[in-house]
Order: C-alpha cells, then sequence, then structure tokens
C-alpha cells in the first residue's frame, strides 16, 4: 500500500462487510493518488464520524445492494454523525404524543422524509403535514405493532430493501468546506460505483439505482460511471419542497417504509 495512504485508515476498511474491503482500499487508493496530501492531513485531524465509523455504510453486503442513497455528507453533531446516510444516531422514537418527536423534527431533513413517506402513504395530505393531522397520525402509529417506532426501524427497513446509505463526502470537519471534502473523496465514490457495476455485470445482474439528493450530490453527474446507472434525483430533504416530490413519493410510498417486516 502507499505510504501516503494512513495505516489507521486502512485499518477501518476492515470493520466493513468483507465483501467491501478490497474495493474500499482500492478507493482510498484512488484518493491518494489524486491527492497524496489529503488522507495523511485527515488522519491527523478531527472529523466526524468518530468512534472508527468511517465505512459504517459498507455493513450492507456488496450483493445486497439495489438502491445507492447519496447524501451530502455526516451530521455536523458527534452524537448524530453515524457513517450512515441520513441516519441520525440521536434520533430514537419517531413519534410523540403531538406528531413527530422532537428529536426527528430536530434533524429537519428526516423530519421532511417522513412527512413526504406520510403523504406517499395517505396518511396526511400535501396541503395539511403539521399540527392535528400529524397528532392524530402520531397516536395511530403509537398504537400499531405494525408501525415502525424507532429510526433503527426505519434504518431495518431501508437496509433490508437493499439500501447503501452513503454520503457523498464520509467525513465532516466544522473548519472544511463540506463541497472540499466531498471533492477529495469523489475519487473514492468513483471507485465504489466502478465496483458496484463491475459486480453486477460480471453476473449479469441490474445495475442498483443512485438515489441522489442535493446539489453535492448532484455533482457525481460528472462522473462517467454515474451514467451506466438507472438513477433518480431530489432536492436535498431539508428542503421543505421534497416532501411534495412525487417522484419520491412514488420511490419509497411503494416500499411500504413506515410498516415493521
Amino acid at each position: 500500500m502507499p505510504a501516503h495512504v494512513p495505516t489507521t485508515l486502512l485499518d477501518l476498511c476492515h470493520t466493513a462487510h468483507a465483501s467491501w474491503h478490497s474495493i474500499l482500499l482500492d478507493g482510498l487508493q484512488a484518493i491518494a493518488a489524486a491527492d497524496p496530501h489529503y488522507l495523511p492531513a485527515l488522519a491527523q485531524d478531527n472529523y466526524l464520524p468518530t468512534e472508527g465509523r468511517l465505512f459504517a455504510a459498507f455493513q450492507q453486503p456488496l450483493d445486497a445492494v439495489r438502491y445507492v442513497l447519496v447524501g451530502e455528507g455526516p451530521y455536523p453533531r458527534a452524537a448524530s454523525a453515524t457513517g450512515v446516510c441520513f441516519m441520525d444516531g440521536a434520533v430514537g422514537s419517531l413519534w410523540s404524543d403531538k406528531g413527530l418527536s422532537k428529536q426527528v423534527n430536530r434533524a429537519t431533513s428526516l423530519r421532511n422524509f417522513m412527512k413526504m413517506l406520510l403523504v406517499a402513504d395517505g396518511q396526511i395530505a400535501i396541503d395539511n403535514t403539521s399540527g392535528d393531522a400529524l397528532s392524530g397520525v402520531a397516536a395511530k402509529a403509537q398504537a400499531d405493532v405494525g408501525t415502525i417506532q424507532t429510526l433503527a426501524d426505519l434504518q431495518d427497513n431501508l437496509s433490508a430493501r437493499g439500501f447503501l446509505l452513503l454520503n457523498a463526502s464520509l467525513v465532516f470537519r466544522a473548519h472544511v468546506a463540506p463541497v472540499k471534502d466531498a471533492k477529495a473523496w469523489k475519487p473514492f465514490f468513483e471507485t465504489v460505483l466502478k465496483g458496484l457495476a463491475h459486480s453486477r455485470e460480471t453476473a449479469q445482474q441490474t445495475l442498483p439505482t443512485l438515489v441522489l439528493w442535493g446539489k453535492i450530490a448532484e455533482q457525481l453527474h460528472g462522473l462517467p460511471v454515474v451514467g451506466r446507472f438507472p438513477h433518480a434525483a431530489a432536492e436535498h430533504p431539508y428542503n421543505l419542497s421534497f416532501i411534495a416530490h412525487s417522484g419520491m413519493q412514488k420511490l419509497f410510498g411503494d416500499m411500504q417504509l413506515l410498516r415493521m417486516r
């Protein structure tokens, strides 16, 4: 391995599912080839996620991936950044007596995603996604053993449907613009997508669908390999308009993510 790929980062590759190990190692080498100084500096810096969770998203086995959901970057809070796109580690329960839980409402993107799912499921109307409407939905959800209750339940449902929950940048640093880190991780992302494409094409299987959220994720369109994948794109869920996105309602609504498996 090149000396400019720090051992601490190489070792983290082994926290992923074994099917990903060689691809992740190649991805780090691709970053190092593009900018030999980036990874050594990162290894000496403070970044999120903590606790060795840099490659937590890759616990989803390679051959189980049916969708690649691409967000922008980790949450900018240590308790929230889990290494898995969109999954806020500070969120437990999804519901409260008044509607969505306080933790969900604090995680703006998650709140809007939940509301989009509820609209897609016909539980609330697009012109009434707060107040009494949510209170009624929450009361029914908490009383129904068939409805998911926690964020862990939602993550389990996404994983079971083949989602690789990945950020365009795998790190967040308070003193570095997210778009700068995302640019540095672009060769890594390209390597991951090439690995996915190769595994599917070798097996003569359909390639996973890319689900791209936000401007940073959309920049991946500059990678030639992206054109080989079917894809769906939307504004980032921290925008209220995401709730009404018909494409996302269709894609996720059909999966019944609010129901227990």
